[in-house]
């Protein structure tokens, strides 16, 4: 089907179905907190579809481009969190692990029907097709990624969130660190090896490779 369609056509395809997932997993997040009793995100308008209010610089627009431009295998990235008072959950650590999971959840639960979609669907228009292609890969990135347990992706807080221990609760709340780490994985390593000649390090790539190739063996694809 691609060969019909443009190159630049197949990008913004691409970055739309990226940017779609992103925002949904966002959304998640926040209606999750305000049906268990915090309306934070409510109130500061991020139950909202519209993408602006959702971008990050960095991880909304720099880096789905950097990957773009690099040749990545997978295209991916993240929005503003929305924001949580995890306190005012009605139950915790319950709650806390309802709100963690459900952008996760959400991304799964796309990437099933984008994918039976486009399995039973074939009278549909080749770019409508194509677009569920990438929509259902990117929800699946999304989840694989957002289970990586470096704050403040989400399995931080699914794996030690729920731990009511001041070690436990201090690195779930170094988002700071853990940025700088995702950046060294998914930037520095691969441009490390890559300036020195060096065979191909890219750890964050074999996990999204392994993870994606176990999902489509488990369904059967």
């Amino acid at each position: 089907m691609q060969q019909y369609l443009g190159e630049t056509v197949i990008i913004v395809i691409t970055l739309i179905a990226v940017f779609l997932a992103i925002v949904l997993h966002e959304v998640a997040h926040g209606y999750a907190a305000y049906v268990l009793g915090d309306d934070t995100a409510k109130k500061a308008g991020r139950l909202s579809l519209n993408p602006l209010k959702h971008i990050d610089p960095f991880g909304s627009i720099f880096l789905p481009l950097f990957l773009l431009w690099s040749g990545s295998g997978f295209l991916f990235g993240w929005a503003k969190p929305v924001p949580v008072s995890f306190y005012r959950l009605k139950k915790f650590p319950r709650d806390m692990l309802i709100v963690s999971g459900a952008g996760i959840f959400v991304n799964l639960l796309l990437a099933l029907v984008s994918g039976l979609l486009f399995t039973y669907m074939n009278f549909l228009p080749d770019v409508v097709r194509i677009f569920l292609v990438y929509f259902c890969i990117s929800n699946l990135v999304l989840a694989f990624f957002n289970l990586i347990p470096i704050p403040p992706l989400d399995g931080s807080k699914l794996f030690f969130g729920w731990i009511k221990k001041p070690w436990a609760q201090e690195y779930v709340s170094s988002e700071r660190y853990g940025l700088a780490a995702l950046i060294v994985l998914i930037v520095l390593l691969p441009m490390i090896g890559a300036a020195f000649g060096l065979p191909v390090i890219d750890p964050l790539r074999w996990y999204l490779s392994a993870m994606l190739n176990g999902f489509m063996n488990l369904i059967g694809a």
